[in-house]
């Protein structure tokens, strides 16, 4: 793993909305999540390295991440401070629809370290863009999380299932997968 000053932070997702385990599918793993991200935020902050918020902004009219609904606000832990970026997509991927490539390009970063939520989805989604869009990837996978998923014949899967599947899919091929304990060795 290689980190330099010019590695961004993608800090996806991390909203109050999320916080409403039952909506979102009644179970849910990694419940550090959250905590571990505002580390990594602290870190990036720290040592005055490029960082971008990502606010999933649904379409859909009942979701709590609406745009004007309590839920679509940042969490406590995670909030921008004043000046921080802040990406506003209505997709999973926070390179649809949003300048973030065009930021990113034109501030030559060409790493990135990925946290947030949901893994299966705004996460994966990203993470596979970014790759894909030629990034040199780092995604922590405990500071990252999902939901449980019912699947197309009504079976349950549990979202440490989801998670572990999720990450699998993306390490190597999208992203390194890493730990938070990995990025702290790095920054020690």
């Amino acid at each position: 793993m290689e980190i330099t000053s010019n590695t961004a932070l993608l800090l996806i997702d991390l909203q109050k909305g999320f916080v409403d385990i039952d909506y979102w599918g009644g179970g849910r793993n990694n419940l550090q999540a959250e905590e571990n991200a505002a580390k990594v935020l602290d870190l990036w902050r720290k040592n005055n390295m490029p960082l971008f918020h990502v606010k999933h902004c649904s379409t859909t009219p009942n979701s709590p991440l609406l745009e004007g609904n309590p839920g679509n606000e940042f969490l406590d832990a995670t909030h921008p401070k004043a000046g921080e970026p802040v990406i506003k997509k209505n997709v999973n991927s926070a390179f649809i629809g949003t300048d973030l490539k065009q930021q990113l390009d034109g501030q030559g970063i060409r790493k990135l370290v990925i946290v947030g939520l949901t893994t299966d989805h705004c996460i994966s989604t990203t993470t596979r863009m970014a790759g894909n869009l030629g990034y040199e990837t780092y995604l922590v996978a405990d500071a990252t999380a999902t939901f449980d998923k019912v699947g197309i014949h009504g079976e349950k899967y549990s979202a440490e299932l989801i998670h572990d599947t999720a990450l699998a899919s993306l390490h190597q091929e999208f992203a390194r997968v890493i730990s938070l304990a990995d990025l702290e060795n790095f920054f020690a």
